[in-house]
């Protein structure tokens, strides 16, 4: 009777140590082209050797959630390991019309505007299953706009620990400035996810929000 109890007691204690040890669930928001796959990525490609998904220049290339398990982000000598989550670009209005733009066939614009409208859905909808979220905002565009007030919304209603991720640094047009005017009370890191810039400050950044789980 006494062995039993003992082992019940030492399960509990092992699970009570490990039950919070499972992969950080980190997920990429943003705007449509803002580069959430491009830096997404980047961090995949350097510590798994595998990117998450494709980027292209026409809006909405990706349409579902992707995931990549398992990344183990080194930094400093520290190591953690998160489950990362690209998500579709946010948009209050999708047009197949604008497809049409990149000589894309009306069909296939249409199917792109129906698939993209189901990701957003699907986007806000796994907000609830996020641990951490980096907005990923073209700094070369203006931020007050209906789409960013609805991303910050729903995560403040949440309670998500929010990293503000300025791309496109690399630009002449980019200004870091006017992203940080817009959201004063979240951290934001200017990078280009193109050329890798600046990303030693967005793993510290990272790091540093765990503290807030």
């Amino acid at each position: 009777m006494a062995i039993k109890i003992f082992k019940n007691f030492f399960k509990r204690i092992f699970f009570s140590i490990f039950k919070n040890k499972k992969d950080i669930k980190l997920g990429f928001y943003g705007p449509p082209n803002a580069g959430k796959t491009s830096l997404a990525n980047r961090i995949c490609k350097d510590f798994t050797g595998e990117e998450i998904g494709s980027v292209s220049k026409i809006p909405h290339e990706t349409r579902n959630i992707e995931f990549k398990e398992k990344v183990e982000i080194s930094y400093k000598g520290k190591k953690m390991v998160f489950k990362m989550i690209d998500t579709p670009g946010i948009a209050t209005k999708i047009d197949y019309e604008d497809f049409l733009k990149y000589k894309m066939k009306k069909k296939d614009a249409k199917n792109r505007a129906k698939e993209a409208t189901q990701g957003v859905i699907e986007s806000i909808k796994w907000l609830d299953d996020m641990d951490m979220v980096v907005i990923v905002l073209d700094a070369t565009e203006n931020p007050y706009n209906q789409v960013n007030i609805t991303i910050i919304g729903n995560l403040v209603a949440r309670k998500i620990p929010v990293l503000i991720v300025a791309n496109k640094v690399d630009l002449r047009k980019a200004d870091i400035k006017k992203i940080e005017a817009a959201f004063p009370e979240y951290d934001t890191i200017g990078i280009s996810a193109k050329y890798g810039t600046n990303l030693e400050e967005f793993y510290e950044s990272i790091f540093k929000l765990t503290k807030k789980l």
